[in-house]
């Protein structure tokens, strides 16, 4: 039989699915993993940052598995160097391999992902296959040093931060592989947020302790590194420009913006203007965010820029900016015109009404809801722990954010969650198979959080992208579906070109 529906009819039955929760709150079975940022009356600032998560599937069995990244042991008494138990597994990173039955095994110990090194509080988390031997690799950001480790294909990592040369230094926070010169091996950049140690770490505020803001540490720079092929890295940061660009980075997302083949990077600065590293193809990059248009918002101001995403939001074949920022402000939308040009348009877009009391961090643009539109999802939580005592208008723990996307405006949705929390890291990908995106959250003394999608009867499309002149997983490749990427009805996949 064949119903025919009115366009009135059409649109009310869209009314009813969106007033559903898209995600339903689930366990994760099998994990016991608490995020130890352990908050002090020093306020140190370190501990408002850690919570990397990953999704992904380093045993090649089809079933995503989680590595969480954690923090460490703080007491009052740190002072340089500094020493945060990392030893102890109650402060471990921790991998869940996932089983059939969609629970989860601690391997942490037998995967050789135990040691981390007691100076080192974790901050985030990468993935990326940089041997190209068909195997995930991961590399954990920390305060301290960071650590890459080598997937060996049997279960078990190495790790080889010695050997490949990346252990940096100082505050880095976020990280992500990309082949900015298009020689087919994936590069690695690293965020750092500011010059702090324990021994100058500062307390503000009058009445209310408060932890300070970024603008009372020094900034700093980030890093690139260069893949050489042969298991190490070459720091490129000072002759591809990132050396003479001083700020305070925390997120990092990656695009072509501009057509021209080569990837670009976006970095979100903390209390000042964001920075677009232009690829000029010749292992160089301009920082270019002023006048492209996405450096601050439509007054002039500067953002306290946390989180990231570099994705088309309106399906208009051109990557978007979207930055999350502290209350007060609201989160930065920036529209990729073309011609190197973006527009500030967190206002018409409908995102300014729903951020403007909310702290975002980790941050995605993915279509939820299978419609062919990425709809935007937040984790969100202040950074101040006492923010109540301070200001009764705001809060400490939030829910996160979920807004659909209708062609191109944001709307307030039912993620599910009903129980605000500390949130700080987000990963999303289909944990089950089903053919909905799914997200897992990390909570600030907390466990993780699974919001799993119950699924709106849209058509999906899976893909596995295999490089054969560009990396093996295809970073950079052009996904594009009826006109945006990863949309809906036309596919178009194209490797980067190599030289």
């Amino acid at each position: 039989m064949v119903r025919r529906f009115t366009r009135r009819s059409l649109l009310s039955l869209a009314g009813m699915a969106a007033a559903a929760p898209i995600f339903e709150v689930k366990p994760l079975r099998g994990i016991d993993f608490i995020l130890q940022n352990s908050p002090t009356a020093k306020k140190f600032l370190i501990e408002t940052m850690p919570g990397g998560v990953a999704l992904f599937d380093y045993n090649n069995d089809g079933l995503l598995d989680i590595f969480l990244v954690n923090g460490g042991r703080i007491t009052e008494a740190l002072h340089v160097p500094e020493n945060f138990d990392r030893a102890n597994p109650r402060y471990w990173n921790r991998l869940y391999r996932q089983n059939r039955d969609g629970s989860f095994r601690d391997v942490t110990q037998a995967a050789g992902l135990a040691n981390v090194g007691n100076g080192n509080y974790g901050m985030g988390v990468a993935v990326g296959d940089y041997d190209n031997d068909g195997y995930p690799d991961l590399f954990v950001t920390s305060y301290g040093k960071n650590v890459l480790y080598h997937n060996n294909g049997d279960g078990t990592f190495t790790d080889v931060t010695a050997k490949a040369g990346v252990a940096g230094g100082g505050w880095s926070v976020s990280a992500g592989f990309f082949d900015y010169n298009n020689d087919g091996l994936l590069d690695l950049f690293v965020t750092r947020y500011m010059e702090w140690d324990a021994d100058h770490n500062k307390i503000c505020g009058g009445d209310w302790h408060t932890y300070c803001p970024p603008s009372v540490f020094p900034a700093t720079t980030c890093l690139l590194y260069r893949n050489r092929g042969d298991g190490t890295f070459e720091d490129v940061s000072a002759r591809a420009g990132f050396t003479a660009k001083k700020g305070r980075a925390l997120g990092v997302a990656f695009a072509d913006y501009d057509g021209d083949g080569f990837t670009d990077i976006f970095v979100s600065n903390d209390g000042m203007q964001q920075y677009l590293f232009h690829n000029n193809g010749d292992g160089s990059f301009n920082e270019c965010a002023l006048e492209s248009g996405a450096a601050l918002t439509s007054d002039g101001k500067g953002l306290s820029g946390m989180g990231t995403a570099f994705q088309d939001y309106d399906n208009d074949g051109r990557p978007d900016v979207i930055v999350t920022v502290l209350p007060r402000e609201l989160y930065g939308l920036y529209h990729n015109d073309g011609a190197g040009a973006f527009t500030y348009q967190s206002l018409e877009t409908g995102l300014g009404a729903l951020t403007s009391g909310s702290s975002g961090w980790g941050v995605g643009l993915e279509d939820f809801d299978n419609d062919g539109w990425k709809d935007l999802f937040v984790a969100q939580s202040h950074v101040l722990d006492n923010v109540q005592q301070i200001d009764a208008s705001l809060r400490y723990k939030e829910l996160p954010l979920l807004a659909l996307n209708h062609s191109g405006h944001f709307e307030r949705a039912d993620s599910g969650a009903t129980t605000p929390i500390a949130a700080r890291g987000a990963a999303f990908g289909d944990i089950n198979n089903d053919g909905f995106m799914d997200v897992v959250l990390t909570t600030l003394g907390g466990p993780p959080m699974l919001l799993l999608n119950r699924g709106s009867g849209g058509h999906w499309l899976s893909i596995m992208l295999r490089g054969t002149r560009s990396n093996r997983d295809g970073y950079g490749a052009r996904v594009s579906v009826n006109g945006g990427v990863r949309a809906d009805q036309f596919l178009e996949i194209r490797e980067p070109e190599l030289p």
